[in-house]
């Protein structure tokens, strides 16, 4: 290689104060050649010179030294320089060819001291980086924590893996610069880099620095634990272990680009800008280029793969990362070198978004097209219930990246646009999500009323449309879903699981209450009306204890839902039974066997009450004495 010698045709103790540090300019400024620049002092200067190189070689090669001593290196350099550039000024007269040989022997030296001189660059670079401190990055032990987990696409499981605690998702929340060399060691490097640019050598210079620096960067990912998979390795990889590493490439993804990207253009920047803006955004570019890309193809692998419901609120916090990292990202690549990565990044921003809003409309189909082939044993809350409520909810969290990405993406919303206007202003949060988040609520309650047909017992369907309306209302009520499925939904809603209960009471009741009535009671004999009463107390038993046998097997899971259900059926029953016995009961005194009918105390009817729904049928045997 070439290297010009012309550049520095000016005096020696100016181009050293315009290249090396205060000290370096110390040492070099006393520098004076006088009548000594003859040829035969220079040859002699020059081979003290090599002499010197090879004397720092032998030190520094057998133990660690001090940046300080990389000086040393550039005041030889210095000094090379000075020599042949008085060796050129000289005439050589009848000594051409002693002149010519003399010329090519500081030339050479001087590429021998340079050589050294790159081997100490690399040397600053390696031995005195600082690695990221451990609590820029210190992620690995809670990005795998326990969180509510939707791993389950089968409807089956009511936890829902939703949004990390903020702790985990934000990770690193804003830009912190850190050193990644030694301050002592800076100002070596630093001054080397002039030198080496201004003695022609910029290309080995920026080689160098870049290979240095990812070495550095293939260090820090495997410090972090992120291994280099390909597309096809991720998209076979199982979906518990791809979730895990989604949460921990977020975290990564936060901390590289806001600590180490923001420092290691700090860094370029510090030792180049000087020489070149252009430069430092070259090395940066060149440095960063490889795992960006590697951190966005693991995106772009997760984007493509299948549209599973479960994965939606991984593709949603990965989307809300390369999101909120956007404007840093164009702020560390703004043009240039860096249009590559720039158009990469929002390819995959795309790419994540397109696939969140095709995983949520599968996610809505799925609920659609869900069909229940048995019907829930005793009448308790649907799996599909609880699956759906619990993911509804855990969707709230994302409400801004899901209002950006559901915007005009179906047009049957689009006359809702009036509607959110006019909801504005009660509800804060009814956005286009609210009317999606809505529209879902309403398709799993048709669902459910399908379901619930599965039912040959019309009480059973009323049970369990009460306890699954119920749910959801408790859901809404006590989630941030109230603010977006709104007051008014709840009034609705509240009132379609008590009129099911009504419903429940009326069919499993009023068969029973109606053997505590005074018809036929009125009109006839004595005779006749004991008859009656035996009948219709006997009836009263057999019907109260069928529906005992039957009911305890049912479930209300909501202890309060239960308390109150059994509080109406008591209020109603209790009050019939005590007023007919104490009208009647009398008129069985002295009657044969008069235990057979009145079995039971209005006390004992209220602790049988107590039994029902519990889900383990009961059934009375015996018989309790008056």
């Amino acid at each position: 290689m070439e290297h010009a010698s012309s550049d520095f045709a000016v005096d020696g103790q100016y181009i050293v104060q315009n290249m090396m540090a205060a000290e370096l300019v110390k040492q070099c400024s006393n520098i004076t050649l006088g009548e000594e620049s003859e040829t035969c002092n220079i040859k002699q200067a020059l081979k003290a010179l090599r002499k010197k190189i090879h004397s720092l070689d032998s030190e520094n090669s057998r133990r660690v030294h001090d940046p300080h001593e990389s000086f040393e290196y550039l005041e030889v350099l210095c000094k090379i320089r000075q020599l042949s550039e008085r060796l050129r000024s000289l005439d050589p007269g009848g000594e051409a060819k002693e002149h010519g040989d003399l010329t090519v022997y500081a030339d050479d030296l001087f590429e021998m001291a340079m050589a050294r001189l790159e081997e100490e660059f690399v040397y600053l670079l390696t031995h005195y980086k600082q690695p990221l401190g451990q609590e820029l990055l210190s992620f690995r032990s809670t990005e795998d924590g326990s969180t509510e987990d939707f791993s389950s696409s089968s409807f089956s499981e009511e936890q829902i893996e939703a949004k990390a605690t903020q702790n985990d998702v934000n990770g690193v929340s804003e830009c912190v610069v850190a050193d990644f060399i030694q301050p002592g060691a800076l100002a070596a490097v630093k001054s080397i880099a002039k030198f080496m640019f201004l003695s022609g050598y910029d290309k080995e210079c920026c080689q160098d620095y870049i290979s240095a620096r990812q070495d550095a960067i293939d260090e820090y990912f495997g410090s972090v634990c992120l291994d280099k998979l390909s597309i096809e390795e991720l998209m076979s990889t199982s979906w518990d272990k791809l979730s895990s590493l989604i949460k921990r490439c977020n975290r990564a993804m936060r901390a590289f680009v806001r600590v180490y990207l923001a420092s290691e253009r700090r860094l370029s920047s510090h030792v180049f800008a000087e020489l070149s803006d252009s430069t430092a955004d070259l090395c940066f570019y060149e440095i960063s280029f490889n795992s960006v890309m590697q951190l966005l193809s693991f995106y772009q692998a997760v984007a493509i793969g299948s549209s599973k419901p479960e994965k939606l609120f991984r593709l949603l916090d990965m989307y809300e990362v390369l999101d909120d990292l956007l404007p840093e990202v164009e702020s560390l690549f703004e043009a240039g070198y860096g249009v590559m990565i720039l158009n990469e990044y929002h390819e995959v921003l795309l790419q994540l978004g397109e696939s969140a809003r095709k995983t949520f409309a599968e996610f809505k189909y799925a609920i659609q097209s869900y069909t229940s082939s048995n019907a829930v044993p005793r009448g308790a809350v649907h799996p599909l219930t609880k699956y759906v409520m619990n993911y509804i909810k855990a969707l709230t969290a994302y409400s801004k990246a899901l209002d950006s990405l559901l915007k005009d993406t179906d047009r049957k919303y689009q006359h809702f646009t009036s509607d959110i206007q006019l909801m504005a202003n009660s509800y804060p949060s009814f956005t286009v999500t609210a009317l999606h988040l809505q529209s879902i609520a309403s398709v799993l309650e048709a669902n459910l009323e399908a379901a619930s047909r599965l039912y040959k017992d019309d009480r059973l369907q009323n049970i369990f449309m009460m306890n699954n309306i119920h749910y959801m209302v408790q859901k809404v009520k006590n989630s941030d879903l109230k603010s977006f499925l709104g007051d008014d939904w709840i009034r609705v809603h509240n009132r379609k699981f008590q009129q099911q209960a009504m419903r429940y009471e009326r069919a499993s009741w009023n068969n029973v209450l109606s053997y505590l009535s005074d018809d036929g009671l009125c009109a006839a004999g004595a005779a006749a009306s004991r008859k009656t009463i035996q009948d219709k107390f006997k009836n009263f038993n057999l019907s109260f204890e069928e529906v005992y046998r039957v009911q305890t097997a049912w479930s209300v899971p909501d202890d309060q839902l239960r308390e109150d259900v059994r509080i109406s059926i008591s209020l109603k029953v209790i009050q019939a039974y005590r007023t007919f016995m104490g009208r009647y009961s009398g008129n069985l005194d002295g009657t044969r066997h008069r235990d057979r009918y009145i079995k039971y105390r209005p006390e004992d009817l209220e602790t049988l009450l107590l039994d029902l729904f519990e889900g383990s049928q009961k059934s009375l045997q015996h018989s309790f004495r008056v």
